[in-house]
């Protein structure tokens, strides 16, 4: 597996039609976690395209990740405190966030 050309490999078909991805795939587009599906497509030039999917999009997961998740709930506090502060513009926000930069130099 090479990161600028992505994966290339060939999967063995057996008796009743099942394929295995290979794990190094399975764990990259967390096809190794319950639900998980893959979507296959047949093109007219008959290339057949298979896609991760997940109970919620694989490019969404990590929304859901405990992490992301710990910010969500730390903001979601700061909101109900009322600890927020909102701009006009554009150029308004992003100079509060080159201030706070500035500051923390």
């Amino acid at each position: 597996m090479t990161p600028s050309k992505g994966f290339h490999g060939y999967l063995a078909v057996q008796g009743r039609g099942t394929v295995s991805l290979p794990p190094e795939l399975r764990k990259k587009y967390r096809l190794d976690q319950a639900g998980a599906q893959v979507e296959i497509t047949e093109r007219a030039d008959g290339v057949l395209e298979l896609r991760a999917v997940l109970p919620i999009p694989a490019t969404e997961a990590w929304f859901w990740e405990e992490r992301w998740n710990v910010g969500e709930r730390e903001v979601d506090e700061h909101v109900r405190k009322g600890e927020i502060k909102t701009f006009e513009t554009v150029d308004e926000f992003v100079k509060h966030l080159t201030d706070l930069a500035e500051a923390e130099e």
